[in-house]
C-alpha cells in the first residue's frame, strides 16, 4: 500500500513539475516572439525611415540646383550693371555668399545620399600597388598646393585583389582629403601623406593613409567614425563613415592607429581573397 502511495505521489510530483516547465518553455517561447516581433518592427521603421530620407534628400537637391543657375545667373548680371562700383561688390559679395552656401548644401547632400544609399560592389582583380599610384597621381596637386609631400610604400610584389576598385578609391580619397586637412595648418614643412600597401602573416592586405599632422585625440577615436562628427567647419562628418561601410562592404574593416602630435595611421584592411574554384575532376572512363 505505501509503495502504492509513494509511486502515486511520485507521478503527481513529476507531473507538477513538467507543467511548470512547459509553462517557463511557453513563457520563454512568448518574451521571444515578442521581441523578435519588436524587431522586425523596428527594422523596417528603419528601412521605411531610410526611404523617406533618402526621397526627402532627391527632392531638395534638385531645387538647390535650380537655386544655384539661378545666383550665378544673378551674379552676371550684377556685373553688367551701370551702377556705383561700392554697391555693385556689395551685391556680388551676397550673391557669391549665396552660391557658396548652396554648393555647400548640395556637397552635404552628395555625401548623405552616398552613405546612406545601397551599396553595389563590382570586384574585379585590382593590382593594389597600381591602384595607390593611380590615387598619388590624382591627387598630388591638390596635396602640394596644401604643402603636403605624397610617399609611396608600395608592396614588395604585385597585389591582387578582388575587389571594387572605384569604392575603394573613393574611401582612400575620403582619408587623403581628411589626411591633408589635418595638415595643412601646420607649420612644419615636412608634412607627408604616405600610401603603404602591406600583408600579414593571415593573408589579409592593408593599405595604409598615413599622415605627419598633428593626431587624433583618444576621446575622439571611436568618434570620428559616427555620422555628422567632425571637427572641422567646413566638414560633413560623413568621410570617414562612408570609407568604413566600404571596407565593412568587402569584407574588411576601417583602422586607425593615432597619437597625438605624431600623426595618424587609417588603414583599410581587407581579407584574403578566395582562390577560384576549380572545375570538377573528370572521371576516367
Amino acid at each position: 500500500m505505501m509503495i502504492a502511495i509513494w509511486i502515486l505521489l511520485g507521478c503527481v510530483i513529476g507531473a507538477m513539475i513538467a507543467a511548470m516547465v512547459s509553462r517557463v518553455a511557453i513563457s520563454r517561447a512568448a518574451i521571444r516572439a515578442r521581441v523578435s516581433q519588436k524587431r522586425a518592427q523596428s527594422a523596417q521603421r528603419m528601412a521605411e525611415i531610410g526611404s523617406m530620407t533618402s526621397g526627402l534628400a532627391h527632392e531638395i537637391k534638385n531645387p538647390l540646383s535650380t537655386i544655384g543657375l539661378n545666383a550665378q545667373l544673378l551674379g552676371e548680371a550684377i556685373e553688367d550693371l551701370t551702377i556705383d562700383e561700392h554697391e555693385k561688390r556689395r551685391m556680388s559679395r551676397r550673391v557669391g555668399a549665396l552660391r557658396s552656401e548652396t554648393d555647400r548644401l548640395r556637397g552635404i547632400l552628395e555625401d548623405f545620399l552616398e552613405y546612406a544609399g545601397e551599396m553595389r560592389l563590382d570586384r574585379l582583380s585590382t593590382d593594389l600597388n597600381a591602384l595607390i599610384e593611380q590615387l598619388a597621381d590624382f591627387f598630388h596637386v591638390q596635396a602640394q598646393i596644401n604643402g603636403v609631400q605624397i610617399r609611396l610604400d608600395p608592396a614588395p610584389s604585385q597585389v591582387l585583389m578582388e575587389i571594387d576598385a572605384n569604392h575603394i578609391k573613393q574611401a582612400l580619397l575620403n582619408l587623403m582629403i581628411n589626411a591633408v586637412n589635418a595638415m595643412k595648418d601646420s607649420s612644419d614643412q615636412g608634412n607627408e601623406l604616405i600610401l603603404r600597401v602591406d600583408s600579414d602573416d593571415t593573408g589579409r592586405h592593408a593599405i595604409h593613409v598615413i599622415d605627419t599632422g598633428p593626431g587624433i585625440a583618444p576621446e575622439d577615436q571611436e568618434r570620428i567614425f559616427h555620422p555628422y562628427f567632425t571637427t572641422r567647419a567646413a566638414g560633413t562628418g560623413l568621410g570617414l563613415p562612408t570609407a568604413r561601410r566600404i571596407a565593412e562592404a568587402h569584407g574588411g574593416s576601417l583602422e586607425l592607429h593615432s597619437e597625438p602630435g605624431k600623426g595618424s595611421d587609417f588603414s583599410i584592411v581587407l581579407p584574403p581573397t578566395p582562390p577560384p574554384a576549380q572545375p570538377p575532376a573528370q572521371q576516367a572512363s
